[in-house]
């Protein structure tokens, strides 16, 4: 685990801000489709406000498909392995499950991708810092799901804020496509 020392933009998320900010850079375009479509996205960044919401896990998986299909990374995109952009969402789910259960909810999603790599990050307000559970045991409940965040990505850490934390995890875009 790292500890950064804090946002890149170096602002904690508004809590006005939209549900989904969208600069001209990560603007929805037109799906392009057949050999128009690329294997990999360019420099793309989604962000997706979850303080407050009722059920900040279902919304943070079905804004990560979205994502995933707008970028041609969904698990139904030829080339892109199926299995692989599965386990991105569920490292969306389990890192907004975890804020839920130990930094008082997730404030804002965000997805960040590049032609090397997807970045996740969820942010919310809490100072715990999350650690896997050391002997890990399958059969009792509870403790996974940074087991599974360590399991099924490539990297992953936490940056700490004046106002928070910023959970991220890491996967490469050689592994969501690996032909390209």
């Amino acid at each position: 685990m790292t500890i950064g020392r804090g946002a890149r933009d170096g602002a904690p998320p508004r809590a006005d801000a939209p549900e989904c900010r969208e600069g001209p850079e990560t603007a929805r375009r037109p799906r392009p489709t057949g050999r128009d479509r690329p294997a990999i996205p360019g420099d793309t960044r989604r962000r997706l406000r979850l303080a407050g919401l009722a059920s900040p896990a279902g919304r943070a998986r079905a804004f990560t498909l979205e994502t995933l299909a707008d970028w041609s990374w969904s698990a139904t995109t030829p080339g892109v392995d199926a299995d692989v952009a599965g386990d991105v969402v569920l490292v969306v789910a389990e890192l907004v499950a975890n804020s839920v259960a130990h930094g008082g909810g997730p404030l804002e999603l965000v997805l960040d991708a590049t032609g090397t790599r997807l970045r996740i990050e969820v942010s919310d307000s809490g100072t715990l810092l999350p650690a896997p559970r050391r002997s890990h045991h399958p059969e009792l409940p509870g403790g996974h799901g940074l087991f599974i965040v360590e399991r099924v990505t490539d990297r992953w850490g936490v940056e700490r804020h004046a106002w928070g934390k910023t959970v991220w995890a890491e996967v490469d875009a050689k592994r969501l496509a690996p032909g390209t």
